[in-house]
């Protein structure tokens, strides 16, 4: 059997604002955050990834696992024009199109998303791919975003709606090739 334990990165500033990344941003943890990836419980002889961000490595760190290897299908969503605003900021500009736009991002098969950012498609493919070249047993944490967190949980086990604070740790089963859910434990 195989275990993972996806780790949605701990806070930084953006995350306190809402906002969504800028490819050119990787902030730092805030100390909230740092004070949270440093109270992480996860199994310290499991394998370790994490997204290439400085906020998932730091994460990774400060939990115990700085030997965490960087795989790009970790990285958050490239968001496109929704990147560097709040949710607020979206909808006063561009009224009701950026709910369409998220909603494609977090559809499998949609051939859209934000314009200049990545289809539905694209972001759950490389995810997809990712947990295709998981080990059959053993342990795994992956320190990763709020995005490929729940695109992992929606292309293994179906879960479509999701809290996932900074500091969320979801847990999944996979043995003969069925996916479980284990336990979604929200940051504090």
């Amino acid at each position: 059997m195989l275990r993972v334990h996806l780790v949605r990165h701990a806070q930084t500033a953006l995350n306190a604002q809402g906002r969504y990344p800028r490819p050119d941003q990787d902030p730092p943890l805030s100390a909230e955050g740092r004070a949270l990836a440093s109270a992480l419980k996860l199994p310290a002889h499991a394998a370790a990834f994490c997204s290439p961000s400085r906020r998932a490595a730091e994460t990774a760190t400060l939990a115990g696992f700085a030997h965490a290897r960087p795989v790009p299908a970790l990285a958050e969503a490239r968001f496109g024009a929704m990147a560097g605003h709040t949710w607020a900021e979206l909808e006063r500009a561009f009224g009701d199109a950026p709910r369409t736009w998220i909603d494609a991002l977090a559809d499998p098969g949609a051939q859209g998303g934000p314009p200049g950012g990545e289809t539905g498609r694209e972001f759950h493919a490389r995810l997809a791919q990712w947990l295709l070249a998981l080990p059959g047993a053993g342990e795994v944490v992956a320190f990763t975003h709020a995005g490929p967190l729940q695109a992992a949980l929606r292309l293994t086990v179906g879960l479509r709606a999701v809290v996932t604070p900074p500091g969320t740790v979801a847990t999944l089963g996979r043995a003969g090739g069925a996916w479980w859910l284990i336990q979604v434990q929200p940051g504090t």
